[in-house]
C-alpha cells in the first residue's frame, strides 16, 4: 500500500525549500490554500483546548501538539486534511464523525472545510483525559 505524502513535503520540493519543516509554522508556510487556512483553524481549536504548557512540534513529519508526550497531530495531503486524535478518541466520537472518512486513528476532512471547532475541542479534551487515566496506572 502506498503511503500518502504530506502536501507540505510536495509543496516544499516544488519551492526548493527544505522538505522537512522544523516547526509548525514552517510546515504551514508551504501548505497551499485552502488547506493552510483549514489547518490554521484546526490548530486554533486545539490550542484553545490544551493546557498552557502544551507545546507544538513536528512529529512523523507533520504538526503535533505534545503534552506529557504526543497528544494529537494534523496535516494536509493532496486531496484532504487529516486530524489524528488516536483510535480511542475516534471510537468514542464515532457517532459525531459519521459524515467523515475515518480509519483507526485518523479523521479525513475536505481541504476547504475544517472540522467544527467545538468537535475538535471535545476530542482534544477526551485525548487529554485518556492520557491522564493512563498516567495514573
Amino acid at each position: 500500500m502506498k503511503r500518502a505524502k504530506s502536501i507540505a513535503r510536495e509543496s516544499a520540493a516544488k519551492r526548493k525549500v527544505p522538505s522537512r519543516p522544523q516547526t509548525v509554522d514552517e510546515y504551514l508556510a508551504v501548505v497551499p490554500e485552502p488547506a493552510r487556512s483549514t489547518l490554521e483553524r484546526v490548530r486554533a481549536a486545539i490550542r484553545s483546548a490544551v493546557p498552557a504548557e502544551t507545546t507544538e512540534a513536528i512529529s512523523y513529519g507533520i504538526p503535533a501538539f505534545q503534552y506529557d508526550g504526543p497528544l494529537v497531530w494534523f496535516a494536509a495531503f493532496s486531496d484532504h486534511c487529516s486530524f489524528f486524535p488516536t483510535a480511542s478518541v475516534i471510537e468514542a466520537f464515532k457517532n459525531e464523525l459519521k459524515e467523515y472518512k475515518t480509519s483507526k486513528g485518523t479523521i479525513h476532512f475536505p481541504m476547504d472545510k475544517p472540522l467544527p471547532p467545538a468537535l475538535v475541542k471535545k476530542m482534544v479534551k477526551a485525548r487529554l483525559a485518556d492520557k491522564a487515566k493512563k498516567k495514573k496506572r
